[in-house]
């Protein structure tokens, strides 16, 4: 009895997955873009759902950061799609991997927008099913083990998802184009398929992180905020300028916008 009581409490999770050679190889990436996605966004109050084991929100600047999971000893417990938040308080939302491993994407999407203040901002890490990770994950399709056990959402089915709430996507990147292999050696070995992946298949990496800001009808950024999008509209996309996924969808780069206040 004792023993199926304990089972589940011993079962990796997606955390455990981030410690082996595989999952520092995404993480190693997906910190960088993040990091680069949070610290020009400004305001009060910032919160991080999931891998609470993983900070995503050091880069950042607000005075209060919380983490939020469903584990004792986060800074909030809490489900994603139920977050004890207040409507139209958040200035920020980090992501990382909850879509795909949630039982209701869309609820935690529709909570995301209701918490978030008019142009805030939503910082989404996700695994892309159109690459050579959602080919292993057909393969193993059957497989309870992390990352393969999650519904990957594609870029352009999530882009829908947010247009439907109000979001407006302003930022992005895919990375990790090497095949996910299980030894260090290996992906060392296939690094340079980063710079080759983000010239020739540019929507081909393994994963994704995007920021998109909550848009609010009849509302119209001033300020510091407009003078970010400016410098968004005139930034060279380095993946979706080449017209990628079909030219129906264009991003423009993950970059710091500090200098904007000197």
């Amino acid at each position: 009895m004792s023993r199926l009581i304990l089972e589940p409490l011993l079962r990796p999770s997606l955390g455990d997955w981030f410690k082996t050679d595989p999952g520092r190889y995404v993480l190693e990436w997906e910190r960088a873009q993040v990091g680069r996605a949070v610290e020009d966004v400004f305001g009060f109050n910032a919160l991080q759902v999931g891998l609470p084991e993983i900070e995503f929100l050091s880069s950042n600047r607000m005075p209060l950061r919380l983490v939020a999971g469903d584990d004792r000893g986060v800074g909030l417990v809490a489900d994603a799609a139920r977050l004890p938040i207040a409507t139209n308080s958040l200035d920020l939302l980090v992501l990382p991997h909850v879509l795909e491993f949630g039982d209701n994407p869309h609820q935690i999407l529709r909570e995301a927008e209701r918490v978030l203040m008019p142009e805030g901002q939503i910082v989404i890490c996700g695994f892309n099913p159109l690459s050579l990770w959602g080919l292993a994950r057909l393969a193993r399709r059957r497989s309870l083990e992390y990352p393969w056990r999650g519904e990957f959402v594609g870029l352009m089915r999530l882009r829908d998802w947010l247009k439907l709430l109000g979001f407006e996507l302003n930022g992005g990147q895919f990375g990790c184009y090497a095949p996910p292999f299980r030894r260090e050696a290996w992906l060392d070995h296939a690094r340079f398929m980063e710079s080759a992946g983000d010239r020739w298949w540019p929507i081909a990496g393994g994963v994704y992180v995007v920021r998109a800001v909550k848009r609010v009808l009849g509302m119209r950024p001033v300020g510091r905020v407009r003078r970010r999008e400016r410098r968004a509209v005139s930034a060279v996309a380095t993946m979706a300028s080449r017209e990628g996924l079909r030219g129906q969808l264009r991003l423009v780069p993950l970059s710091d916008n500090r200098s904007e206040d000197s």
